[in-house]
């Protein structure tokens, strides 16, 4: 995808003036800290290098002989990073079809939220974190957003037969389509369904409208857009070829 990822812009302090010092009288450091978003970037970024260390640990942890050193969170852990793909995955294809993204004009589109890949910086990390009642956990999904914030039609990715399609509490409506070759994506964050359970679609149709969810917040329409093979989650970035 071009040009989707979110673009952050830091201003000057306007309250700073020529030749005064940020050292000594600490002045400097107390606007910094005074600033609204320093806190929660901190935390975020914070929150992102210890996900990877735990993932790192448990991976330690399992090369050992004492089963009994493995904490349940790290069980928790390695339970996810089993079920991420690699990220040189090879392109989705199946039943003659390859994998699109779920929308018409993907280069029109913004990441509201990438996927939690380990090996990106930990800025990008930090951005793929999802923190909710203090509970932080990966965002196993990329979810695409319209830049001017209005509705806009999710169509299914490819050809398949229709799982679930469903509201879901804070998730909003939620479809899950079944595909060939052990492939299932999963929509949510939906304002409205187009299609039912057990309903036959091919790659391209309508199945709902992007809308919001607790996870999407202030950033206008969604579609939290999942991948996955036989069960192990992948990265949409790597499997979805552009045409």
């Amino acid at each position: 995808m071009n040009d989707q990822n979110d673009k952050h812009v830091r201003k000057l302090d306007p309250s700073a003036k020529p030749g005064e010092s940020d050292t000594g009288s600490g002045g400097g450091w107390k606007r910094l800290f005074a600033r609204r978003w320093v806190f929660p970037a901190l935390y975020m970024v914070a929150a992102a290098l210890i996900v990877t260390l735990l993932w790192l640990y448990t991976d330690q942890e399992r090369g050992t002989d004492n089963p009994a050193q493995t904490t349940p969170q790290a069980e928790s852990a390695s339970e996810t990073q089993e079920a991420q793909a690699s990220p040189e995955a090879a392109p989705a294809i199946a039943g003659g079809e390859t994998l699109r993204w779920p929308v018409r004009d993907v280069d029109r589109m913004v990441v509201a939220r990438p996927y939690y890949d380990m090996s990106a910086p930990a800025e990008e990390r930090a951005a793929a974190i999802v923190e909710r009642d203090n509970l932080f956990t990966p965002h196993m999904a990329v979810d695409i957003a319209s830049p001017d914030q209005q509705p806009f039609e999710v169509l299914a990715a490819m050809s398949g037969t229709v799982k679930a399609a469903q509201e879901d509490g804070d998730n909003g409506f939620v479809a899950e389509i079944e595909h060939p070759g052990g492939y299932v994506t999963v929509y949510k964050s939906l304002a409205e369904l187009r299609v039912r359970a057990g309903d036959k679609v091919d790659q391209g149709t309508v199945i709902g409208i992007a809308g919001k969810s607790a996870e999407t917040g202030d950033k206008g329409p969604s579609v939290h857009f999942e991948i996955r093979q036989n069960g192990k989650t992948l990265n949409p970035e790597a499997v979805i070829q552009e045409d």
